[in-house]
């Protein structure tokens, strides 16, 4: 019997936890679901007796050494900062790991140890990173077979609330990890527009965002997301004009969130001085200069330069972040404070349902030397709370994954990230069965008159 170690049973664990145990009966699997929350995991687990739930402390290294010794694989949903603990357990007793997280670049350098101890390591195998890479490779494998070179790409995803279910002026609700949220973008980021790097630092960011149309819905925009430049040699598009990864929202978004941090509220560097007792609205006082006004509405408008009666400060007022409302957070810093406050005002509703979004664009001229576009969109609207559009697009490739691993369809060790067809080609394959299908749009345009950017 081989036995799946799943570390975390939070939010986008249901759909790869459901996937598993079903696998489990025609591939004799033993799943073993690992939380500090060991309710909350057996939850998940619906009574099915192919699973297990245990109370795991992953700072524990007995706990570690006796969970990961036992098992054949390990699927980390664990924050990202925290697989390293993981990965060195995994790399004493030979063991294999799945995640969905970004490479960190440092860990490169264990690559050769993880292919001396026969290891698979596969990261980026969620969403975003994960479909996205598939998908653009699937698609950018079959212009070069074809014989085309690629001019530009341009790649967005985005977590969103269902548009049935989008009722709060922001057009936004929390379907991810809060604090991934309120953190977003600290990095900065970087692409290649037109020939030339473009560099754009966090407090720039959000000013960079774009319309973008997907399908037939224009009431969309993205910013740039992370580091676009490092895929130009994953990708193979050394030469590339344009090389674009950017986040969506719905429009005005990015503009709204823009205030939060001229205003601080995101900064999480420093803690507040007694902060279990500040209100929010002393919060912002705190972060603003002085002034000769009273009104704490008129002092942010004045300091964000906007009128009081703008959309921006509407979005502000909505949040309640003006009132004497008590911030019950001891040591929090700004963005601490403000995440509780998003997590009232931006979680989903009992009935509602989130949405994905995800859209590639090629620019490609063919042997015939015509300038095409290829447009390949993902709409998915979730099935209800638990089983979200997130929950499936991160959950499903990791327990695909990790089913081609115990099978041996994936032999391949050391780090791995999903751009190899014979990792992305079953992957996107058993993704259909779920519904998890992109729709394609292809046309010629004029040499000269592609876009710039989007």
């Amino acid at each position: 019997m081989k036995k799946i170690f799943v570390v975390g049973a939070g939010l986008s664990s249901a759909s790869l936890i459901d996937y598993l145990l079903k696998n489990s009966v025609n591939y004799d699997w033993e799943i073993l679901i690992g939380d500090l929350d060991q309710e909350l995991a057996n939850q998940k687990l619906k009574n099915h007796p192919n699973g297990k739930a245990v109370y795991f402390d992953v700072f524990s290294e007995e706990m570690r050494n006796s969970v990961v010794s036992g098992s054949d694989i390990v699927i980390s949903l664990l924050p990202a900062d925290l697989h390293y603990l993981l990965l060195e357990t995994c790399l004493r007793f030979s063991k294999n790991l799945i995640t969905a997280s970004y490479v960190p670049d440092e860990l490169w350098k264990k690559n050769q140890e993880f292919i001396d101890k026969g290891m698979t390591v596969i990261y980026e195998c969620g969403l975003d990173p994960g479909i996205d890479h598939m998908s653009a490779m699937e698609i950018l494998d079959k212009i070069r077979m074809e014989g085309g070179n690629i001019l530009s790409f341009k790649s967005s995803t985005g977590g969103l609330v269902a548009t049935e279910n989008d009722d709060n002026p922001w057009n936004y609700k929390f379907t991810w990890n809060p604090r991934n949220v309120v953190l977003a973008g600290k990095a900065g980021a970087q692409y290649k527009q037109n020939g030339k790097l473009k560099y754009v630092p966090y407090h720039r960011l959000f000013e960079r965002a774009e319309p973008i149309k997907i399908e037939e819905d224009d009431n969309f925009e993205t910013y740039p997301n992370r580091d676009s430049l490092k895929y130009l040699s994953v990708y193979g598009l050394h030469n590339i004009e344009t090389m674009y990864r950017g986040t969506i929202r719905r429009s005005g978004f990015s503009n709204s969130w823009n205030q939060m941090i001229k205003l601080g509220l995101t900064e999480d560097s420093f803690v507040l001085e007694n902060s279990k007792n500040m209100t929010y609205r002393e919060l912002l006082e705190s972060l603003l200069p002085e002034g000769k006004s009273a009104d704490i509405r008129e002092k942010v408008a004045s300091y964000l330069n906007i009128e009081i009666d703008s959309t921006e400060m509407k979005k502000l007022e909505w949040l309640e972040i003006f009132q004497d409302k008590i911030i019950p957070i001891a040591g929090a810093t700004p963005a601490i404070a403000l995440q509780k406050l998003l997590e009232e005002k931006w979680k989903l509703n009992p009935d509602d349902k989130d949405m994905i979004v995800m859209q590639h664009e090629f620019v490609f001229e063919t042997n015939q030397k015509d300038i095409n576009k290829i447009t390949s969109s993902l709409v998915l609207t979730g099935k209800d709370k638990t089983h979200t559009a997130m929950a499936m697009t991160v959950g499903l490739p990791l327990g695909i994954a990790a089913k081609l691993i115990l099978t041996g369809q994936i032999n391949k060790k050391g780090i791995l990230i999903p751009i190899q067809r014979e990792i992305y080609k079953p992957i996107l394959e058993e993704l259909q069965e779920f519904n998890i299908t992109f729709k394609e749009k292809k046309e010629k345009i004029k040499k000269g008159n592609q876009s710039p950017l989007l």
